[in-house]
């Protein structure tokens, strides 16, 4: 039988480890992944996301800004407003399939371990892997 104080310890982990599963995923992100083809190195694809559900980010060539509703492991990214800078085609067309992929998001996970962000579809299918920028 396990002491109070071990007893406190396993609850308090568990309560811990409940909570960072729930945590919604604010932070600064980086595309490493969009469904399923890879980035263009030194393009940069970001997503920042605010407790207050706020995002904000760059394609790869133009800036981006929104908002997100979280509710658990649920997420939508609602539509984005963005810059019509002209970039290469190749950054184009990234830019164009991240912000595809996000409007088919509809939940996350989190990776603790790899500090690995990955926004999937309704299907439960991984759309776009993120690393943690902060």
């Amino acid at each position: 039988m396990l002491s109070r104080f071990a007893a406190s310890l396993v609850l308090f982990a568990a309560l811990t480890i409940a909570a960072c599963a729930t945590a919604a995923p604010t932070g600064k992100w980086l595309a490493e992944d969009i469904d399923g083809g890879g980035v263009i190195d030194r393009l940069q694809t970001t997503l920042e996301i605010r407790d207050d559900g706020i995002v904000t980010g760059t394609g790869g060539c133009n800036r981006y800004a929104g908002s997100t509703i979280i509710s658990g492991s649920s997420i939508k990214f609602l539509p984005l407003a963005s810059t019509r800078m002209a970039c290469s085609t190749a950054a184009m067309r990234q830019e164009s399939k991240f912000h595809a992929a996000l409007e088919k998001v509809r939940s996350w996970r989190i990776d603790q371990r790899q500090r690995k962000l990955i926004l999937l579809d309704g299907g439960g299918f991984d759309l776009i892997r993120f690393s943690r920028m902060d």
